[in-house]
């Protein structure tokens, strides 16, 4: 938020930060010489040469570009579903026809409604009759696709469309013929024996189906199903251990050779979120190679595995069929029929930052017509492959002047299983900046939940909170913080504000800083009684005593909980700059994301404290504001904050349901990077991570 408390040291040695630890783990990003696993261990990854494939790490970083791709052809565009849109989807890669057939006559068994998307890349046009795919089809599209990257860079084609964001399932299948395994019987069966086994166990008949449904929706572990035996490790990796390894550097996760698991064949039933989410790797055509019949150490082969890895990254597991347990007495496949009741497992709430409209301080303070975008747009990366300027995709770059603007974000959160947003609100003696889009909500007859968490902490040019070039500071003596509560009195009271059994939720994000807090909240719960409310429920930012925090329970100090706003007060573990060939000059503050997450997801699986709501990191990335000297995080991804997501809210599923109340940094932070609206780098993929995470079937 304006005025975050995030400092580097000049050297970018050190990072200030409460409750931190000093860097602890070394990585390179280049040729990677080891890596820290989730529990913490370090182990050596394999050293890589350079490599010259089309889709290597230094290939893609000369040829990525921030301008939107629009691929151009109508029958490819994303369009309104009339109706109920499914929660199934099939998709299809055909280039041998005469297997069509049988494909379709088993996917005709789906017991829910599904919608059909075939890729065609078989030279020749493909007529298909929806009535081939049985009684619940509901949508049918057929997409010619040149013969290139075989079944997957058509998929991924699909998924860069936006084509398959819609459903929470999907069966990918493809006309497979695998004629190498004739001379290899080794391999065990005829390319034939092969694909019948697929089809027989994955889709083959109406029981089998449900038995597969009906285990997603039991055990939302579960990523990925494929047939017997499909399942295979490291001893397949082939030619494609280091391409898969550039691929992952795109999100800047390390591989891991010995851990590698993979649905061979590229038949599967598939969360939607995983395949979705490789919308970030930003892939195109460019990245594949030429068709020259190559049965190994091809980009192709190198996504196959690659989504077995990003299938754990993300927190699921893969599974064969034989591994199911039985479900042919169990309903809950009918969850998938999109009738079917589908309620988020916790009440999600991003920080939402109203700073994207012009009013007059900034303009004397930045110059005419400042907003945040000024400095989004002018961000420059710091090393080769660095995630900067950080560009809006699908809102643009909004005012939120316009009334439109505010609806169409809801409307994102809410599809992504959001409940609401907690505003940051800038209060200074009596002042208020940037509250136009929250008084213009309350305003409205706009069914918009929301909260508040007022920054109380001084606006500096810095965008630091310090005591130094303080553009408007907190004055507790010329205005008592007592005040605040009248102020807001109409925000609290109305009838969308978020509440805790009947009390609306406020935070503030440095109690510690009121003068005699103790007595200004005795005051505001008095003051909240005599409005008609049954008090109100307190929280205050965690963070840490380093950062004049409060450590310990809060409720001792008068409060009702504390809110986890990383990476406040979490493990700071140090990144290696020796490979990034950073620019010049520079002297910021580089760390690990996946040591912060690995952090606190120890602390949330080893039981959290019932007056904390926990709180999740997007990205955190200030070099739009601080290009010199940022500070930043390595290694965030929509699939390691999918996990870390999931990870809180299944903490929390032993409370009652109006407490499972999460946080997450943050909803629109574009200038440090916390961002889940829709980027030109990640496409929708962050919104589908909450989605996968908090709205589980």
């Amino acid at each position: 938020m304006s005025g975050s408390s995030l400092r580097s040291a000049s050297d970018g040695s050190r990072i200030r930060c409460s409750g931190s630890s000093p860097p602890d783990a070394r990585h390179s990003i280049g040729e990677r010489t080891f890596r820290r696993t989730r529990n913490g261990a370090i182990v050596r990854a394999a050293k890589r040469p350079p490599l010259q494939h089309p889709s290597s790490y230094e290939r893609w970083v000369e040829r990525r570009s921030d301008k939107l791709r629009h691929d151009g052809r109508p029958e490819w565009q994303r369009v309104g579903a009339e109706g109920t849109v499914p929660r199934v989807g099939v998709l299809v890669h055909v280039y041998y026809q005469e297997l069509v057939g049988e494909i379709l006559e088993r996917i005709a068994e789906l017991p829910v409604p599904f919608d059909l998307i075939v890729t065609n890349a078989s030279g020749l046009p493909l007529s298909l009759e929806p009535t081939e795919a049985g009684g619940h089809l509901r949508g049918l599209r057929v997409l010619d696709v040149p013969n290139r990257g075989r079944d997957i860079l058509p998929m991924i084609s699909v998924v860069n469309a936006g084509l398959l964001e819609p459903y929470d399932l999907v069966f990918k299948v493809h006309t497979k013929k695998s004629e190498w395994r004739e001379s290899h019987e080794s391999l065990g069966g005829t390319g034939e024996e092969w694909r019948n086994a697929f089809l027989d166990e994955l889709a083959g008949d109406v029981d089998r189906m449900r038995d597969i449904l009906s285990a997603f929706a039991e055990d939302p572990s579960i990523g990925l199903i494929t047939a017997e035996n499909c399942l295979v490790g490291p001893e397949h990796w082939g030619g494609d251990q280091q391409l898969t390894a550039e691929l992952l550097r795109r999100l800047e996760l390390d591989l891991a050779p010995s851990e590698l698991l993979f649905a061979s064949g590229s038949i599967y039933w598939v969360r939607g979120f995983l395949l979705n989410g490789l919308r970030a790797l930003d892939l195109s055509s460019e990245d594949f190679d030429d068709e020259q019949g190559q049965v190994d150490g091809t980009t192709a082969h190198a996504i196959e595995r690659a989504v077995g890895i990003l299938c754990e990254e993300a927190g699921f597991s893969l599974r064969e069929v034989q591994d199911l347990n039985d479900a042919a007495e169990r309903e809950s496949w009918r969850r998938y029929d999109p009738a079917s009741p589908m309620e988020p497992e916790a009440r999600v709430y991003p920080f939402y930052l109203p700073q994207f409209h012009t009013f007059p301080e900034n303009n004397a303070w930045w110059g005419e017509g400042f907003t945040e975008w000024n400095n989004v747009a002018a961000a420059k990366p710091v090393f080769p492959g660095h995630r900067q300027p950080n560009l809006p995709s699908d809102l643009g770059y909004y005012d939120l002047r316009d009334p439109s603007v505010r609806p169409r974000q809801y409307e994102l959160a809410k599809k992504s299983g959001l409940e609401g947003f907690m505003y940051y609100y800038y209060w200074f003696a009596g002042k208020r900046l940037m509250d136009l889009p929250v008084e213009e909500l309350v305003a409205s007859d706009d069914d918009h939940p929301f909260c508040l968490m007022w920054a109380n902490e001084n606006w500096t040019r810095t965008w630091d909170g310090s005591e130094t070039n303080v553009l408007i500071a907190q004055d507790y003596d010329r205005v008592p913080a007592e005040q605040f509560i009248d102020d807001i009195r109409h925000l609290i009271c109305d009838e969308r504000y978020m509440r805790i059994d009947g009390r609306p939720l406020i935070a503030v994000y440095r109690i510690s800083h009121i003068p005699d807090f103790e007595r200004v909240i005795e005051h505001w719960r008095r003051r909240a009684e005599e409005f008609g409310l049954p008090g109100i429920e307190l929280i205050t930012v965690d963070v840490g005593s380093g950062f004049a925090g409060i450590d310990g329970d809060v409720r001792e100090a008068g409060l009702d909980g504390t809110l986890e706003f990383p990476p406040h007060n979490r493990r700071w573990v140090g990144a290696d700059h020796a490979r990034l060939r950073l620019a010049p000059g520079f002297a910021g503050g580089i760390f690990r994301y996946d040591g912060m997450v690995a952090e606190a997801e120890e602390a949330l699986l080893g039981g959290i404290e019932g007056y904390r709501y926990p709180g999740v990191l997007v990205n955190f990335d200030n070099t739009a504001r601080r290009q010199g000297n940022p500070t930043f995080w390595l290694g965030s991804n929509p699939y390691t904050f999918r996990r870390w997501l999931r990870t809180a809210v299944t903490a929390l599923q032993d409370r009652p349901a109006g407490h499972r109340v999460v946080f997450i940094n943050a909803w629109n932070e574009w200038a440090e990077g916390a961002v889940l609206e829709p980027t030109q780098r990640f496409g929708r993929t962050y919104l589908q991570a909450v989605r996968s995470a908090v709205v589980c079937p």
